[in-house]
């Protein structure tokens, strides 16, 4: 999909496209008009008509006109903007803390204008945060949108009627047959799935009739998405094929000795017994590294189920055998978390265990750096440090990767790679602990042999959970108060799936503001995915010591470091979330002696499968049980984070939602692979292009 655009297929062809504009675009991997085509929707709006301000409900996303009564500025933490506008059946608060002066001026008293976004239920009546808006002339009539209108994602710098704008010239083009695509599915297999073309699939999607289904297009269920998802899951699958293939034929150091006294030493000082399936997997791994290719293992275990200690007993082995062990976590906190665990465990058996991050003073970085290219350093655990330049191990044996899915498959490799010798490559062990059904690890995980810790040791507190509608947060808000006069600690998660980052971390500050406002005597923090990582430490650590009662989030504290105090989480707009990133965060409470609960607060009116979602939420704690019941009900969902940062960055399939679909791209995989083998690649090349370097590492 990213090979160099020819002129004709140029972005610069395009009308508002400058070199600028062209640069931002690449962010979003749009190197050309073809990529265009291929960045798909997120969801759609339906702005086909007005609704009256007095037919209003709480959490409706929805365009409304009227006339400006009144327009003021007023302060709390910051300057807000709130204008009053009514259409003679009601009125609504327009509410923007972020505003310039043109704006201030023009949204004054008598101005009218048309505007879209969701109603929130606010101090005096309805309001809306930051919507869209046009102003409308005397005498103009309003134009309303005849089909669906798609929201992409987008990136800084690139507003959505931007790409609707670029969007509309290439559909233009495509429905010209200015542009060609061929068909890479071959034609029986369209015919007997009966999938629309290429063409007709995209021309339809990018511009939904008015009248189309939008809970059914929502949830990625209409027959012109299955046949891009099918298209895409099936890209995926062939490269991590070909990936695999590639890894069977590398060689590795074979660890074997005929006693692991430091295994022992370690096992024996623990203050509890192993579960009979952590046996079971430090089984599995011993199995994998007394051979001569190396180790490729996928370990799954439920937040608290002692994923980390296999780890340690597999690390041990490594050591024991010669060799240099080092394990890789996505963030400073939890890495550090891990240092002192190890620290304690390992150092009594004489063992050095070696801290590398980004934030090292540069004499500490020279240290650390100096004993991994010696033997000193036997065991090394830092962030993404650990695979950069001027880092060279001495004889590196194991690597071990805790939250893969927070990783892109190529920063992996590129630990794999630094750890290469005349001995072959070192072996990995890949930590998750999000529970991942076998029709899923199909695809997301095909390079892996996968081994399951399905059992939680005795004596874990279960988290209570609640679902509650949005017209209930004045109440949810006094009950916030009550627990931070009580000394608790508090996770407030604002969950907006939307086109991107900017938006998402605006969202968080808007939160954090209006309770700061309604809640004069709690410390709230805040902490979103735009900080820089120093900043989102400083607040994580704040939160930790205690500094910070209320912790304003968006999922970026999905993966995150124990705060023992912290018993109250309340999760905004949870029917957007899947079932697995719902328990992934609400792992974050019930981790020390008191009781916990976990708020799931909706907008709107839920679809059947949010309702059964969220039930199910309400039943249980268990994860493998949470991930049986997602792929049950196929709901949409987010199981490997892969919205976020992860192993796949996809276009429009769902590895959750979609897994009903991986047998069949698995066997369609075979028949490519034997019949079609000149579309394999053009097809790994339209939907993972650059992504597909990872392979080469």
């Amino acid at each position: 999909m990213n090979s160099s655009a020819t002129d004709s297929n140029s972005l610069l062809k395009l009308k508002g496209v400058g070199p600028k504009v062209a640069e931002k675009l690449q962010r979003l991997d749009i190197h050309n008009q073809d990529d265009l085509l291929f960045h798909l929707p997120l969801r759609y709006q339906d702005r086909s008509h007005i609704y009256p301000i007095g037919s209003l409900r709480a959490g409706m996303e929805c365009q409304v006109t009227g006339e400006v009564q009144l327009s003021e500025i007023k302060f709390g933490r910051g300057r807000m903007l709130l204008c009053r506008i009514s259409d003679g059946t009601g009125f609504i608060t327009l509410r923007f803390f972020h505003f310039s002066n043109a704006q201030k001026n023009q949204l004054k008293r008598g101005a009218r204008i048309l505007c879209f976004g969701e109603v929130r239920r606010g101090k005096a009546g309805f309001e809306m945060a930051h919507p869209e808006y046009q102003f409308i002339k005397e005498g103009d009539d309003i134009v309303l949108d005849e089909n669906l209108s798609p929201i992409y994602p987008t990136t800084e710098g690139v507003h959505q009627l931007t790409l609707r704008n670029v969007m509309s010239q290439v559909m233009l083009k495509l429905k010209n047959n200015e542009l060609q695509l061929e068909n890479l599915i071959p034609e029986t297999l369209l015919e007997k799935h009966q999938w629309p073309t290429l063409k007709q699939a995209l021309l339809y999607i990018h511009n939904p009739p008015v009248d189309a289904q939008l809970e059914e297009l929502s949830e990625g269920k209409h027959l012109t998405q299955k046949s891009l998802i099918v298209e895409e899951l099936l890209a995926h699958h062939l490269s991590m094929r070909q990936l695999r293939i590639a890894m069977h034929k590398e060689k590795s150091p074979a660890l074997k000795k005929e006693k692991y006294l430091l295994v022992q030493q370690f096992l024996s000082a623990l203050p509890f017994k192993l579960t009979g399936a952590q046996q079971r997997v430090i089984a599995d791994i011993n199995f994998d590294l007394e051979k001569t290719n190396p180790m490729q293992r996928l370990l799954q275990g439920d937040v608290g189920s002692g994923k980390t200690v296999v780890a340690a007993v597999a690390m041990l082995k490594a050591v024991e055998s010669g060799y240099q062990a080092a394990i890789m976590a996505p963030t400073e906190l939890l890495a550090e978390q891990h240092f002192q665990n190890f620290k304690v465990w390992l150092e009594p058996l004489g063992l050095n265990v070696v801290w590398l991050s980004g934030k090292l003073k540069t004499a500490e970085k020279r240290e650390a750096l100096e004993k991994i290219n010696s033997e000193q350093g036997q065991v090394a655990v830092g962030t993404h440090a650990l695979f950069q330049q001027g880092v060279v191990f001495n004889k590196l044996g194991l690597i071990v990767v805790d939250e893969q899915h927070r990783f892109g498959v190529h920063q992996r490799l590129s630990l794999r790679e630094k750890g290469r010798s005349s001995e072959g490559f070192p072996h990995q062990l890949i930590m998750t602990a999000t529970p991942i059904p076998r029709t899923l690890s199909m695809t997301a995980y095909a390079d892996l042999d996968c081994s399951v810790i399905d059992e939680l040791p005795p004596g874990r507190i279960l988290v209570e959970t609640v679902v509650v509608p949005e017209s209930k947060r004045d109440a949810i808000v006094q009950r916030v108060e009550q627990a931070c006069r009580a000394g608790r600690q508090i996770y407030w998660v604002c969950t907006l799936i939307e086109e991107s980052e900017t938006l998402q971390a605006q969202a968080a500050e808007d939160t954090a503001n209006l309770l700061a406002e309604a809640l004069d005597s709690v410390r709230v923090a805040l902490v979103h995915g735009r900080m820089k990582a120093e900043q989102k430490e400083k607040v994580m650590s704040a939160f930790k010591a205690g500094k910070v009662d209320l912790l304003v989030a968006t999922t970026v504290i999905e993966v995150g470091v124990d705060v023992p105090n912290a018993s109250l989480m309340i999760i905004e707009n949870a029917e957007r979330l899947g079932l697995s990133q719902l328990h992934q965060l609400r792992g974050r409470v019930g981790r020390g002696s008191r009781e916990s609960a976990c708020v799931l607060m909706y907008h709107g009116t839920l679809s059947r499968n949010a309702k059964e979602r969220l039930a199910i939420m309400r039943e249980t704690n268990d994860g493998f049980e949470i991930a049986r019941k997602d792929l049950e009900i196929r709901g949409p969902g987010e199981v490997l984070g892969t919205k976020q940062t992860g192993i796949m960055q996809m276009r429009i399939a769902d590895l959750q939602r979609d897994q009903a679909l991986i047998p069949n791209v698995a066997t369609m995989a075979d028949q490519l692979f034997q019949h079609y083998p000149d579309a394999v690649e053009p097809l790994i090349q339209r939907w993972i292009g650059q992504a597909k370097k990872y392979a080469a590492v």
